[in-house]
């Protein structure tokens, strides 16, 4: 089966094949695009490509403790719905207004944040915790996502905690990278 159900923001195809036949279809892609420069990537280039795209991984950056409304997927919600489950706490959240939300951090030196490390507004006040890090080859930059209370706007400056030594990130507003897919 050939789906374009890929969560990278590129273009690109995605084979589901039983396992008796993985090996051979792999080898049989390489060899049939080796003319055209085809190289194997895996999991890593995925999670840099969806982190520069702002897309967030379930299970790191939203959970069953973040609602969509924190994770940026308010449109996956089917609000029109007469009832569903969660739709009470949703519908308040929406309301109220979320308590945090997930944004972008950008770097501003050559720190690369991961997964865990703590932000900071100031030394001794906690933020949040970094939900996805990693190196933009597009930008050059570190860059990363992290669930941050919404007082904290875009543009702010945050510190992460980047092996003991607190860097200075700028909070932005993901996509990290244009979002346009052009032929090429």
């Amino acid at each position: 089966m050939v789906c374009r159900t890929g969560y990278t923001g590129e273009r690109g195809y995605e084979l589901i094949v039983r396992n008796d036949q993985a090996l051979a279809v792999w080898d049989a892609l390489l060899e049939a695009g080796a003319d055209h420069g085809i190289v194997p990537c895996g999991l890593g280039a995925r999670d840099t490509l969806r982190t520069e795209m702002g897309y967030p991984l379930h299970g790191q950056d939203i959970s069953l403790e973040t609602t969509p409304l924190e994770g940026g997927v308010r449109w996956a919600v089917g609000w029109s719905k007469e009832r569903f489950w969660g739709k009470n706490v949703l519908a308040a959240q929406k309301e109220e207004g979320a308590p945090r939300v997930l944004r972008g951090l950008l770097s501003t030196g050559r720190a690369i944040p991961r997964p865990g490390m703590s932000v900071t507004l100031t030394e001794h006040v906690p933020l949040g915790d970094v939900t996805s890090g990693t190196f933009s080859p597009t930008l050059k930059k570190g860059i990363g996502l992290a669930l941050l209370p919404t007082s904290i706007e875009v543009g702010a400056e945050v510190g992460v905690d980047v092996r003991g030594r607190r860097e200075i990130f700028t909070v932005v507003k993901p996509p990290f990278v244009d979002t346009s897919v052009r032929e090429g």
